[in-house]
């Protein structure tokens, strides 16, 4: 698995759709987030739902 080190999306491939940019291999944990209005979303920026990186 990869995750961009920009946006910290769980990655299908090397390069990150969204930000164009190459993912890492190094993070810990994943969160997938199904609702963007939650707490734990806003904590962490994110604005669409998905699987995201916990640390990058």
């Amino acid at each position: 698995m990869w995750a961009c080190k920009q946006c910290k999306r769980i990655l299908n491939g090397k390069i990150c759709p969204v930000c164009k940019i190459e993912g890492t291999r190094n993070f810990q944990g994943t969160i997938t987030i199904f609702d963007t209005n939650s707490e734990v979303a806003k904590k962490m920026g994110i604005t669409a739902p998905g699987t995201y990186a916990i640390k990058v």
